[in-house]
């Protein structure tokens, strides 16, 4: 349950994604500082490094002069949930010395606004699934048929691939338009040349926070203990690229340009307040793959579309409740064969896409191939993403009138060099 008599004496705005409730974790920069772990609290990041210094906190100060979070992570969540949990005592607490001792204070906050955040983990192996079944119906549908929309897996197991870890970038980055080959529909051979349907993903991943040995597999009961936190993530993909390359094994380069995630890592604990339903699984799944209560996330997620030099215009507001799959599902499945698990490594959920059409995750649904284009408020029109456009995701829970959020997802599309 939530403890909802939590007040921070520095001041939140009820619209902040980092709510005395959140104390996320990331990997900041500025001018004095080349990478220190901090966390979040209203405009504010706190530098841990400095809170260790300074005997706040009880922790080797090395570990958090890290350019990654890898470290912190591999202390455990006998470890780190102590850290979030003093970082919530001390910010609740009128007399603590990081109000009262001025000095102090400007060494451990600092405006979010006047400092850079860093790519949070260093990213080992990537996994990308395809959990979302609203998103997999209408995809399959485009491709296929209605009547077999879903391929015969689909309800047993969470599909998924591996991904590229080395171009997953932290929002703010921006990207080249990807080239590759495509196979125009009035062409008996493919050409090549820059990617012209060039789509969004709207995606969450989990990090992993504890590491197993090749041969153990992790059970839903246990996977939370292995699962750090979530961030936001934006899969860009190539759609054309894709049709001509995905047969017979699944993406390749037009997945492998560029992902874009949040910098801050929310923690599980900070989210499972938010816990709900998620669909009923019917066909009834086999035993490894079985759970027990709520283990879905209601976490509001919005995308924007921002033309350059223009205003933002919302492409769709959807929400992680609507996976098919949850995360216990998906690490369980991938580690059942042995596959063994790294601190840092990122597992993505897959387009989220709602029921409604306005719930839709990827322009490829939104304007169903490109037949449907959206207008924006300049009046131009989009069927895919253009260049120089950039594109913004954002994602929170609320309950009870108690925010916690990820900050942004963002990047921006150059021309084909």
């Amino acid at each position: 349950m939530l403890n909802k008599n939590l007040n921070s004496w520095i001041p939140v705005a009820s619209n902040s994604d980092f709510s005395i409730y959140n104390i996320p974790f990331g990997i900041y920069t500025d001018a004095t500082v080349k990478h220190h772990v901090c966390s979040a609290i209203g405009e504010y990041i706190i530098d841990l490094f400095e809170l260790a210094v300074n005997g706040i906190i009880s922790l080797d100060k090395n570990t958090l002069d890290q350019a990654f979070l890898n470290d912190f992570i591999s202390l455990g969540k006998a470890v780190t949930n102590p850290v979030r949990s003093k970082l919530i005592e001390e910010l609740s607490n009128e007399n603590s010395k990081l109000k009262t001792d001025l000095v102090l204070f400007n060494k451990v906050f600092k405006k979010q606004s006047g400092v850079t955040m860093l790519m949070p983990v260093r990213v080992g192996d990537y996994t990308d699934f395809y959990s979302s079944i609203d998103h997999a119906v209408n995809i399959g549908t485009m491709i296929r048929d209605p009547k077999n929309a879903l391929m015969p897996n689909w309800k047993h197991l969470p599909v998924g691939y591996h991904g590229r870890a080395s171009s997953i970038c932290v929002s703010g980055h921006t990207f080249f338009r990807p080239k590759g080959q495509q196979k125009p529909a009035d062409s008996e051979l493919p050409v090549y040349g820059p990617c012209k349907l060039l789509d969004i993903e709207l995606e969450t991943a989990f990090i992993i926070g504890k590491s197993t040995q090749m041969g153990e597999s992790i059970t839903t009961e246990k996977a939370d203990e292995y699962i750090f936190g979530m961030v936001l993530f934006n899969d860009w993909s190539a759609r054309d690229i894709q049709t001509w390359e995905y047969v017979p094994l699944g993406p390749f380069l037009s997945k492998n340009f560029a992902s874009t995630i949040s910098p801050w890592i929310v923690t599980l604990e900070a989210l499972e307040p938010f816990r709900t339903k998620g669909y009923v699984q019917d066909p009834k799944v086999l035993p490894y793959l079985q759970y027990r209560g709520e283990r879905n996330l209601d976490i509001k997620l919005d995308v924007i579309l921002k033309p350059e030099n223009g205003d933002e215009n919302k492409l769709c507001t959807s929400n992680y409740k609507y996976m098919y799959w949850t995360m216990e599902q998906q690490l369980a499945h991938h580690t059942v064969n042995g596959c063994n698990m790294n601190v840092g490594d990122m597992m993505a959920s897959g387009t989220i896409s709602g029921p409604d059409p306005s719930e839709y995750g990827s322009m490829m649904e939104l304007t169903w191939r490109g037949s449907k284009p959206i207008t924006l408020k300049d009046g131009t029109e989009r069927k895919f993403v253009n260049d120089r456009d950039t594109i913004i995701i954002k994602g929170h829970c609320e309950k009870d009138g108690i925010r916690v959020g990820f900050g942004a997802c963002e990047a921006k599309v150059l021309p084909a060099n």
